[in-house]
């Protein structure tokens, strides 16, 4: 088997070695529409979602519910063309995002069978992106890890209140439709909450909505911080190196005195360094 990522051009013994190389391989064109496009619906999944809890034209409802059903059909045949091409199979459906996969779109089915309950499973779609976050740096070709950090710590914050948001929306809007109207109510209310602002005009009055916002602030104070300090980490760290790209591995950052790259031991070539 041969790979040429660069023109293209690549040899597979058989259709199942095929998908799996574009499903991993994100540098090869195929593999650059294939995460582009399932990053495009998950977007647009998650949008749907949030506009359906809206007073909607009936006529409108349909449409997205029907688009809504068509995601859901195209992330299922991914699922199982990833784990059809999977070589350790059972690894691969205890992972964590074969794990999510199966969250976003049990739910679909689950609601066609009348348990309907079981919606509020579909909060967690956008969560599908953990799979593609690193991959999104290398579809946008960003050079700059610290950009690929400060989109990690983005995409934390805003998992954490799109995520209880659904949640919070779904457990208080039965309780309390006249305060929790619609996602945005929920969003605003768990923006509020997490900064601490806490103006007191939205109060969770079930058992549920309080344990959803208990939930929220403790992942907000564990998660958020902890990014954080690994974004300031880096920067300290990288603050009394040189910038010298390893034509190997394409390291970015050694030590002032470096002659090879610490993490492929390739001489470094840098057209500043006397001698």
């Amino acid at each position: 088997m041969e790979y040429d990522t660069a023109k293209e051009k690549t040899k597979f013994k058989d259709l199942k070695e095929r998908i799996n190389f574009y499903f991993e391989n994100v540098e090869s064109l195929p593999g650059t529409i294939i995460d582009s496009s399932i990053i495009a619906l998950i977007l647009i999944s998650s949008t749907i979602y949030v506009a359906l809890t809206h007073p909607l034209p009936d006529f409108l409802v349909s449409i997205l519910e029907i688009a809504d059903a068509v995601i859901m059909i195209i992330f299922s045949v991914e699922y199982l063309l990833r784990f059809w091409t999977a070589e350790k199979k059972i690894k691969h459906f205890f992972s964590i995002y074969s794990i999510i996969d199966l969250v976003v779109i049990l739910p679909f089915y689950f609601g066609l069978a009348g348990l309907g309950f079981l919606r509020i499973l579909r909060v967690f779609r956008i969560l599908r992106l953990l799979r593609f976050i690193k991959r999104i740096h290398l579809i946008a070709r960003i050079p700059n890890e610290d950009v690929y950090v400060l989109i990690n710590i983005a995409f934390t914050v805003f998992s954490i209140v799109f995520v209880f948001s659904g949640l919070f929306y779904f457990t208080e809007h039965r309780a309390n439709p006249e305060i929790i109207a619609t996602f945005f109510d929920a969003i605003y209310y768990s923006i509020v909450t997490m900064s601490t602002v806490g103006f007191g005009d939205i109060i969770p009055i079930s058992t549920e909505g309080r344990v959803v916002t208990i939930i929220m602030i403790a992942s907000a104070i564990i998660l958020i911080p902890w990014q954080i300090s690994v974004f300031l980490k880096r920067i300290i760290r990288t603050a009394t190196k040189v910038r010298v790209k390893c034509q190997k591995c394409g390291l970015q950052h050694h030590d002032k005195d470096a002659i090879h790259c610490k993490d492929c031991g390739c001489t470094l070539f840098n057209p500043d360094r006397k001698g």
